[in-house]
């Protein structure tokens, strides 16, 4: 009986350790949720706090240490298909492409009507310049989630890396039907815009873009290219 009420009352202190994580890391304050994680673990190691910690621990760039806390949890659940998915997206952030393309997969077998693993595997698949197996996985998110406009603007991408801009501007459009403020959309459609010679289009994007994003280096950049164009083209002709 006392083994039983001592068992409970550390499952108990477990428990409020995991709330305070849980508090700390709804605060965005992934140090303090850390340390509440770990002394929960040092009670009840449980694959769920594995998986949390290692969260925290990618949101502060830690991603080594976070496919570390990600291992164990899978070791605990092999079928924790959220510690997995989210050990790809850590391998992802440190250019280990194929080995997340492989735990995409295997969140895809436990779980294939989660759109967001097809994008996940088709961003690596973009990533490694498989741009027509990107595009597979893009459309099978879509099929999945036809609101997910992640996956259009991504497939754009795809399309403008193997030249169809003309298909990339579609794909844009759709993101931006879905998603107004897509500020990224807007710059990459202004690229597509670009490619096909439609400059004054292309401004009005990065514009567009700017609006959302006041601080979009890329597009302020890439308007600035823009801009440069239509001046040598302008000189070229009077010449």
């Amino acid at each position: 009986m006392l083994k039983q009420s001592a068992k409970l009352a550390k499952s108990e202190e477990a428990a409020q350790y995991y709330n305070n994580g849980n508090n700390f890391y709804d605060l965005a304050k992934y140090e303090d949720d850390i340390e509440a994680y770990n002394k929960a673990l040092s009670l009840n190691p449980d694959e769920d706090l594995y998986y949390k910690k290692g969260n925290s621990l990618a949101y502060l760039g830690k991603y080594e240490e976070a496919i570390r806390e990600y291992d164990k949890a899978i070791e605990i659940k092999p079928d924790h298909e959220k510690a997995i998915n989210n050990k790809g997206n850590s391998l992802y952030e440190i250019g280990r492409f194929e080995a997340a393309i492989e735990c995409y997969a295997k969140a895809i077998s436990l779980k294939p009507n989660d759109a967001s693993y097809y994008c996940n595997k088709a961003n690596c698949l973009d990533e490694l310049g498989r741009f027509e197996e990107a595009m597979i996985a893009y459309d099978k998110a879509i099929e999945i989630k036809p609101d997910y406009a992640e996956s259009y603007n991504n497939k754009g991408v795809s399309l403008y890396n193997i030249g169809e801009y003309e298909e990339s501007i579609i794909a844009y459009d759709k993101a931006i039907e879905l998603k107004p403020d897509y500020a990224n959309s807007y710059n990459n459609k202004g690229n597509s815009l670009s490619y096909c010679g439609r400059y004054e289009e292309a401004i009005e994007c990065y514009d567009k873009a700017m609006r959302l994003n006041p601080n979009y280096v890329e597009a302020i950049n890439n308007k600035s290219i823009v801009i440069e164009k239509i001046g040598s083209e302008s000189d070229a002709k009077c010449m």
